[in-house]
């Protein structure tokens, strides 16, 4: 799965266009809990924008609402449209989009009525063929902004707090607190990084929108040193396109005290990060492979996180170690036969004349289509003849539409030695190919 990285600079807005009020809770609620989606790190909430369901992507790397694809949802209107230049990562130049405002977002007793949303018009800017579900938007900094809010990835909810007394002490006491900073509307710690004998500390960008462990920037000054062995590698999509770079593993990384022993590593080459304007000191991103092994409290207000380890702390580091990057092209119509349930069955005879049981019936149910969207150079994948833009039929003798994109994903996360077998469709053609995954790091 392509990761989602995303870092919004917006061109030519006016300081008074910033000012929101904020989420607010309804009389007599002092905290909501909202369930979440984690799909390869990455976290997805339901949002009403104007009244109508979307789905959001949460990202404390982004300051404002984003609207991307609305898709089926073409029914939301929006208010005091205006057009504006948006730039981010990515080694493109910015995109159109409109500015909004007035809107009214909300939770099941959390709102705001007086958003701003900022609508991207570029069609092929699409994250839900990457991630495998329909995304929406993009929600950040004014979520976090004015409450304590929890992210318990061990059971998948999110519990926003009216204030410091709606968190009971003895929740609060389970979890380990440090400092971060608010700079620029998004949060920051120092983390420690070891690249073989040298010690780093890190100023950070925490960013739940980046699926990786953590993103170093090149920084001449710092001497930082890009370990062997690497790989380049695509590294995710910004606003402003294509975000590449290398991939590699450090000695270790550790947060107040959490170390994490040889995690991967990304490092984003200079082109893609460009136009990103930095705050001083500022080292990289740490992303969710590393916050989701914690259960996380955001306290924007008083600028604290808190920390306690999650039910996926001990999980391994991993990577495609295929080399080939799927995406969700679109829907197929697939027959499928459904057994019947009933009591009473029909009872026929064939043209031998032997009896038959009607159990079953058929019924044409749409399912997703999955093609290659990227083949790394020198990969496994490469050298067995697969091709960017390759539709995948079949994975390991099981068709592809019966796999979310995340559970192929894995796949290709699996050890080294694994073979896989995949069918293609090639301009109209069937083709077969085998692999064997190889652990370059």
């Amino acid at each position: 799965m392509r990761r989602l990285v995303v870092i919004l600079l917006l061109i030519g807005i006016q300081p008074w266009a910033l000012a929101q009020s904020g989420f607010e809770f309804e009389a007599k609620k002092n905290k909501i809990t909202i369930p979440f989606r984690l799909i390869n790190n990455l976290i997805f909430v339901p949002v009403k924008v104007n009244g109508v369901e979307l789905n959001f992507l949460l990202d404390s790397g982004v300051e404002e609402t984003i609207l991307l694809s609305l898709e089926d949802k073409a029914e939301v209107r929006f208010n005091n449209v205006q057009k504006i230049k948006l730039k981010g990562l990515g080694d493109n130049e910015a995109i159109e989009g409109l500015r909004s405002s007035k809107n009214i977002l909300s939770f099941d007793g959390l709102t705001d009525r007086n958003h701003e949303v900022y609508i991207v018009l570029d069609q092929d800017f699409n994250f839900s063929s990457h991630v495998g579900i329909p995304v929406n938007g993009i929600i950040g900094y004014h979520f976090f902004k004015n409450h304590m809010v929890e992210i318990n990835y061990s059971k998948k909810k999110i519990i926003v707090y009216k204030d410091d007394k709606a968190l009971k002490p003895k929740t609060r006491n389970r979890f380990d607190s440090f400092p971060i900073s608010i700079e620029r509307n998004k949060p920051y710690i120092t983390a420690q990084a070891t690249f073989s004998l040298q010690d780093i500390d890190a100023k950070l960008l925490v960013d739940l929108g980046n699926s990786d462990a953590v993103w170093i920037f090149d920084k001449p000054e710092r001497n930082v040193r890009m370990p062997e062995p690497n790989f380049e590698d695509y590294l995710g999509r910004g606003f402003s396109g294509d975000i590449n770079g290398r991939r590699a593993k450090i000695t270790s990384f550790s947060i107040n005290g959490f170390e994490f022993l040889s995690p991967i590593v990304s490092f984003p080459d200079s082109l893609s990060i460009k136009s990103v304007s930095m705050v001083p000191n500022r080292l990289g991103s740490v992303g969710g492979e590393i916050l989701k092994r914690f259960n996380l409290i955001f306290d924007y207000p008083n600028q604290k996180l808190y920390l306690q380890k999650s039910s996926h702390f001990g999980e391994p580091f991993t990577y495609n170690k295929s080399g080939i990057e799927l995406q969700n092209e679109g829907m197929q119509w697939v027959q499928e036969t459904v057994k019947l349930n009933t009591v009473h069955q029909v009872i026929g005879f064939d043209n031998t004349g032997e009896r038959t049981d009607n159990q079953f019936k058929y019924k044409f149910s749409l399912k997703p289509v999955y093609t290659i969207a990227s083949v790394r150079k020198n990969s496994p994948a490469q050298m067995s003849g697969l091709q960017a833009g390759d539709t995948v039929l079949s994975i390991n003798g099981r068709e592809t539409y019966l796999y979310s994109l995340q559970k192929i994903n894995e796949l290709l996360r699996a050890e080294e030695g694994k073979i896989i077998y995949i069918s293609v469709e090639r301009e109209g053609k069937p083709l077969k190919f085998s692999f064997e995954l190889k652990d370059i790091l």
